[in-house]
């Protein structure tokens, strides 16, 4: 796929049976393409993929504490986003899709229902590779950044 192709992409609502497919996009995003956060280091990748599971993500999607999206070009799941309260806790890209509007479509699905659940400031933490993506769609730094499992975070927040 073309880098700079851009598509119709759909996001809905994760279900149950979407779980297999959830996991793999989160983990083949993790390991191909957020290298500038593990550096090919396979303790930090273990730990940061350890809860991507299809067991994990059925009981995220049928579960009440996230809500799990799936961004889809041509029927095929190529992204998930996901919330956990007030934050974004998700918002990955298959691996050769990037590019092509799938975070943009996913993160205003995820923006658009913090807003209807009422919601005033989210929050979410970056990943570096994703740092400069957030701050373009208007997501300011909130705090300095913090390490966990080994992956540097950026704290950031959005008045919706």
């Amino acid at each position: 796929m073309s880098k700079a192709r851009r598509v119709l992409v759909s996001v809905r609502q994760a279900q149950v049976e979407d779980a297999r497919v959830c996991s793999e996009v989160l983990c083949a995003s993790i390991r191909e393409l957020c290298t500038d956060d593990h550096h090919g280091d396979e303790q930090v990748i273990a730990g940061w993929l350890d809860n991507k599971t299809p067991e994990t993500l059925r009981s995220w999607i049928s579960g009440f504490e996230a809500t799990i999206y799936v961004a889809e070009i041509d029927n095929r799941v190529v992204g998930v986003g996901g919330l956990s309260g007030a934050e974004i806790a998700l918002n990955y890209v298959a691996p050769g899709y990037q590019g092509q509007g799938v975070s943009t479509s996913i993160l205003r699905a995820l923006e658009r229902t913090l807003v209807e659940q009422g919601v005033k400031y989210a929050q979410l933490n970056s990943t570096a590779t994703a740092h400069n993506f957030y701050l373009k769609a208007g997501w300011l730094d909130s705090g300095e950044p913090e390490e966990s499992l080994g992956v540097l975070g950026f704290p950031m927040s959005k008045e919706l």
